[in-house]
């Protein structure tokens, strides 16, 4: 099991118990590392409740990622109290609800917009804003959250695929322009889980249903599970590994029918 003793992280996007970020925090602090959670707006209590069950309390500060203000005033306080960071696991991700409910082709500007900036463009903001933090610590490790709604269509995901599909390419680019800095940025596809994200996408129960009857384990992936595998590309066993998307799914992602 690899050892977070004396490690830093920042952990964006946790919302309640069933949040896959959360299940990351549960095992990176389950290995000894000290946290640092944020909240967006209405999800501050939840968050609270659920950092008191940590070994050692987090730091827990509201962000909204569409704000740089906020990104900045984080990362300030993350740099006062820990001098430093080791990793940052971004699992920011929405696009307004009738954007999942409407056609694709009815996609609107704004809904798309927001969509890629809350999606993909926020990993930017954070990494950007990590990386003087990782430098501090000879370097870090970068995690997102993406879906293989990226590469294939599923029913209602609409414009959440096309922000994922963004997604992955920022971590392909952020990789290769901070590999120099000892700074390596990875993502994980997860099958899917319920969560409040999923909670949004219409007929969610027939996924389900689709992976288990159709993945090579015949079953679906549960959140502890993402979460160690988080906590290996997050950790030293993982220092080689940059650029890349790492299915956690079940096998789904290999079936052709």
């Amino acid at each position: 099991m690899a050892d977070f003793s004396g490690k830093h992280g920042l952990i964006v996007g946790v919302a309640n118990k069933r949040s896959i970020a959360w299940a990351i925090a549960r095992a990176a602090a389950g290995r000894g590392a000290r946290l640092a959670l944020t909240y967006q707006g209405r999800f501050e209590e939840h968050v609270q409740e659920l950092s008191q069950g940590l070994a050692e309390p987090p730091l827990v500060l509201p962000c909204d990622v569409a704000s740089d203000a906020d990104i900045e005033s984080v990362f300030a306080r993350v740099d006062q109290e820990f001098g430093g960071l080791d990793f940052l696991v971004h699992g920011a991700a929405f696009a307004p609800r009738d954007e999942l409910t409407a056609p694709f082709v009815n996609t609107t500007r704004e809904g798309f917009r927001i969509a890629l900036d809350i999606s993909a463009y926020s990993l930017i903001a954070l990494t950007r804003a990590a990386a003087p933090l990782m430098e501090k610590r000879g370097g870090g490790s970068v995690l997102t959250l993406t879906y293989l709604g990226s590469t294939r269509v599923f029913p209602n995901y609409n414009v959440m695929g096309v922000a994922k599909a963004a997604l992955e390419a920022t971590v392909r680019y952020l990789a290769a322009d901070l590999g120099p800095r000892n700074i390596r940025v990875n993502a994980i596809s997860a099958g899917p889980i319920k969560t409040l994200a999923a909670a949004g996408i219409g007929g969610f129960s027939t996924i389900l249903n689709v992976y288990r009857d159709r993945a090579p384990l015949r079953r679906n992936v549960e959140a502890a599970e993402v979460g160690e595998a988080a906590a290996f590309l997050l950790s030293d066993a993982g220092k080689a590994i940059t650029g890349e998307v790492l299915m956690v799914d079940s096998g789904f992602h290999v079936t052709g029918m």
